[in-house]
């Protein structure tokens, strides 16, 4: 959540940033309500129980007869003070839900604006020109038959839409991702990591997950628990309710976990294919920052991503996501976008997030830091968190294939990822 300070001193800084992503200020004005109403909830509570206490002080020096009266009047005030703690917890309860509906503060340097708004940073690379080299280029699909890499209708017939299996050089190539992007991380120095994908609601709700991305969540029916759509929930509450040491910062992670998303309001988009799917396997970098850390953080989760692209030969661009288009706990997200030939235009392969306090506040996750004054103290704040997909494994497929595919069909491997397949140099059809 954001810092209730700021609400408070101001409150026009928010109520512009929720312009920039082009939402209403309402919930601005329903904060401050809350936070008046739990101010005077807690203040009437407090008198009470002062009155409370002076009327106990004054029982055991009274007189029989005024003490009959004082135990009279102490029914009175115990039944006065229980309302009003009652009151006081349940103006905390809307001051809590008012500040958890306000989201992070879009980045000054973040495109105003909607999910066209984007920026674009700089391209690398250039799309093949296949026309120059005479042939018409494959989609994934059909090369993903030739190859015997992709069975899309076993995967509808087994488990409906939008799933798929890999099969054969496709469940090498996954293996051969993941291995390549753990490598890369860990020489980068992150922790590997394998998280669950299953979570309590605290998890999802500390990461952002249960505001404006309920809807493309899967709950488990019956059990307090819900199937991620990214490690990034996980990876944000493993510190939960930790104090770290400032010390110890950066701590960084690559988290490999199955991630399921109900991709609701996708209707009729990209129905062809493993671009959109409910479940897919992932590679995840979380770190944990100092606050004044957080902003070069972000710009070296960037330089891994397109490290890992780089390896993959492919030719990319990097947007600068627009305000209206970010999650709830971002200030800023970077998107690397591939050109995937037979869609002639580039599609998001890897995003990176800045989510400074906002998450570590919700999951009451702070480091110790020392004092600025000479005073050699040390107190407790708010760290901050970013993440940063190192590789989703079909959208890699997808643009690896497309890519580097060749006239009849086979698939050229990216010399990087030829030691991660035994040393495979082309991938052949099995087909015809």
């Amino acid at each position: 959540m954001i810092d209730p300070r700021l609400l408070r001193d101001e409150p026009d800084r928010v109520r512009a940033a929720q312009a920039k992503r082009g939402l209403s200020d309402e919930v601005v004005d329903v904060a401050l309500a809350a936070d008046t109403a739990r101010r005077q909830a807690i203040a009437t509570f407090e008198a009470k129980r002062a009155e409370q206490k002076a009327l106990g002080a004054r029982i055991p020096k009274a007189s029989p007869e005024e003490k009959a009266e004082l135990l009279a009047q102490t029914k009175t005030i115990a039944a006065e003070v229980k309302d009003a703690e009652a009151a006081r917890a349940a103006a905390e309860e809307q001051w809590n839900a008012a500040l958890l509906a306000i989201p992070n503060l879009a980045a000054e340097a973040a495109p105003a604006g909607g999910e066209d708004d984007y920026v674009v940073l700089e391209h690398i690379g250039t799309p093949r020109d296949f026309a120059a080299e005479g042939f018409e280029p494959r989609d994934h699909v059909e090369l993903g038959r030739l190859l015997g890499a992709i069975d899309l209708d076993r995967g509808a017939k087994v488990s409906g839409s939008r799933f798929y299996f890999l099969t054969g050089i496709g469940a090498q190539l996954e293996l051969a991702l993941v291995n390549m992007a753990m490598d890369q991380a860990r020489g980068a120095g992150f922790t590997q990591v394998m998280a669950p994908s299953l979570v309590r609601p605290r998890a999802m709700e500390g990461t952002g997950f249960l505001g404006q991305a309920a809807d493309d969540v899967y709950r488990i029916e019956g059990e307090d628990l819900y199937l991620v759509g990214t490690s990034e929930v996980p990876m944000a509450a493993y510190h939960s309710d930790e104090i770290l040491d400032a010390a110890s910062l950066p701590l960084r992670y690559a988290a490999f976990s199955p991630c399921f998303r109900k991709e609701a309001g996708s209707h009729g988009k990209d129905t062809r294919g493993i671009i959109r799917v409910h479940w897919f396997d992932k590679v995840e970098m979380f770190v944990y920052t100092t606050p004044d850390q957080a902003e070069a953080e972000h710009q070296r989760l960037l330089g891994w991503e397109k490290e890992f692209l780089d390896k993959l030969e492919l030719a990319y661009r990097v947007i600068d996501t627009a305000a209206g288009d970010l999650g709830l706990s971002a200030i800023r997200k970077f998107d690397c976008e591939a050109w995937i030939p037979t869609q002639g235009k580039y599609r998001e392969l890897t995003s990176t997030s800045n989510c400074t306090e906002f998450q570590a506040r919700r999951l009451d996750i702070r480091g110790r830091f020392a004092d600025a004054n000479a005073s050699g103290g040390s107190s407790t704040g708010p760290v901050a968190t970013l993440n940063g997909t190192l590789t989703a494994i079909p959208r890699a497929i997808v643009a690896i294939l497309e890519t580097h595919q060749q006239a009849d069909g086979s698939v050229r491997v990216p010399a990087a990822l030829q030691p991660y397949l035994g040393g495979l140099e082309v991938m052949e059809p099995v087909t015809r």
